[in-house]
């Protein structure tokens, strides 16, 4: 997380007053504005603080503690620290505001990049890797900024958030223009985008990979999930960019949203749906490939994806659509998806010479748990054995449907913690368990890495054992401690001790 910008050229304040349209200003706009904070820790002399409304934390409460560390102007939605030495601007939204400052700030680098947006609950981040590789390929050098990394340039850095807020993003756009980048692909998420974390970010294209279960203890209910991932698609085009939307015709909400009306953006459709614009014919899935005929607009082309689902063949349909529309020809788009690796933690195999198989992968909604499952079933000659959890103080909502996945395509199941948080593990667990229904087989260890050992451990020749919910992730969240824990070297320690 970048936190506090230092900006290349300083902001006159009277500027930022007229652009942000406050509703009061009280102190001298005189100033210049050396960089912007929204965490008053990262705050310098001469800075430009905008107070933010949290879940935890009100921006508010930092004001003191950022004008102490030389804050010359606070952006907040109330004045009630006037009389401070200080100029004050008060906005109806804080959020947009601090997001149209960043924009400001960085000279709008979205507009000299070519941007693709890509929101859903399952697929993006495999859908972005895949339009980087196919942009890179193209000659079209892309920046990326999603779940598992930050890409600028040569430049690698593990990501915080899949969608930043507004001032971290604008200074990677603005970095990945110096690097050297035309392009640049982004995950958008539903909080990203409620936050207005994206604001003001001039997209070429918009990308909706599918809308399941997921995050509802934020959005309360599937219509405001919904409503939060719409709001990409209704910014675009609305700037100075001819904008595409391409939405997969395969999910009933991506269905929904190609007959919403107005939308300023060309529609380009995906899928297997026969009005699908962009599709793949004649899918033959492997269980360690894909191969399919794409059939666009542009033309046709056999493709053979080193990955294996059909979800992977639907994120390979919205990476293509979303590049082809940029112009990109179909033979480099195919061959650029033929090259595409495995995405880190997303069916990663871990190699074993035990006789049975092992995958770890992020699968933490019901959709993406049953669609891995079904996927790997076509591997196993054996048993299938999955070992996940669900995290805390999230969506309690889906976890009696994440344990019915497992209770009707697992052989057996090791329920677990994921990242707890500020729940009982045990509770968590027990709330799985009520979608266990049938005859299913399974026990419960709150302890991961014993839940995992235990699964290996009961692992014959020709069984598959996968590692479900966390992926890439290196740690695990407690209430009151974060601890270092990857699915992916645990697996291998316990293999090797087994």
């Amino acid at each position: 997380m970048i936190l506090g910008q230092l900006c290349s050229e300083t902001m006159r304040l009277e500027y930022i007053t007229k652009m942000v349209q406050p509703v009061t200003v009280k102190g001298p706009q005189s100033c210049e504005i050396e960089g912007l904070a929204y965490d008053s820790r990262q705050v310098r002399p001469g800075y430009l603080f905008v107070a933010l409304h949290g879940h935890r934390q009100e921006g508010a409460d930092f004001i003191a503690d950022a004008l102490k560390r030389g804050a010359v102007a606070v952006v907040a939605d109330s004045d009630r620290w006037t009389g401070r030495n200080v100029t004050t601007i008060v906005v109806k939204d804080t959020r947009q505001a601090l997001a149209e400052i960043a924009c400001a700030f960085y000279e709008e680098p979205s507009s000299r990049l070519q941007m693709i947006g890509i929101t859903g609950t399952n697929g993006k981040t495999t859908t972005s890797f895949m339009a980087r590789d196919i942009l890179n390929a193209a000659g079209r050098p892309a920046g990326l900024i999603g779940t598992i990394r930050y890409e600028i340039g040569q430049r690698s850095i593990p990501a915080a958030r899949t969608t930043p807020e507004a001032p971290d993003i604008q200074a990677m756009l603005d970095r990945m223009l110096k690097a050297g980048c035309r392009s640049a692909v982004m995950e958008v998420s539903s909080h990203g985008l409620d936050q207005k974390r994206v604001w003001g970010i001039d997209y070429d294209v918009g990308v909706f990979t599918n809308l399941t279960q997921d995050h509802l203890d934020y959005h309360e209910t599937m219509e405001k999930y919904f409503a939060a991932k719409t709001q990409l698609f209704r910014g675009l085009g609305q700037m100075e960019k001819r904008a595409h939307a391409v939405i997969n015709m395969d999910d009933p909400w991506g269905m929904q949203l190609a007959n919403t009306n107005g939308f300023s953006a060309r529609l380009i459709t995906f899928g297997l749906h026969p009005t699908a614009m962009v599709m793949a014919e004649d899918v033959q899935l492997a269980p360690d490939h894909s191969t399919f005929r794409l059939v666009t607009p542009w033309g046709s082309t056999p493709v053979r994806l080193k990955l294996p689902g059909g979800f992977n063949v639907s994120n390979a349909l919205a990476a293509a659509a979303a590049t082809a529309v940029l112009g990109v020809e179909i033979p480099v788009i195919a061959q650029a998806l033929e090259k595409t690796d495995p995405v880190p933690g997303r069916l990663e195999r871990i190699p074993t010479d035990r006789g049975f198989q092992v995958f770890v992968d992020y699968a933490h909604t019901p959709d993406a748990l049953e669609n891995v499952l079904t996927t790997l079933r076509s591997l196993t000659r054996g048993r299938l054995i999955v070992v996940f959890g669900c995290g805390g103080s999230r969506d309690r909502g889906k976890r009696p449907l994440m344990g019915g996945a497992a209770a009707q395509l697992a052989d057996h199941t090791v329920l677990t913690s994921d990242n707890p948080r500020n729940e009982d593990p045990a509770a968590i667990i027990a709330e799985i368990e009520a979608g266990m229904t049938g005859n299913a087989s399974y026990d419960t260890e709150v302890d991961r890495e014993k839940a995992i050992f235990r699964a290996l451990s009961m692992a014959k020749a020709g069984d598959l054992v996968v590692v479900a919910g966390k992926g890439h992730e290196n740690c695990q969240e407690f209430a009151d401690t974060v601890v270092p824990f990857d699915d992916r070297e645990v697996v291998r320690r316990l293999l090797m001790n087994l």
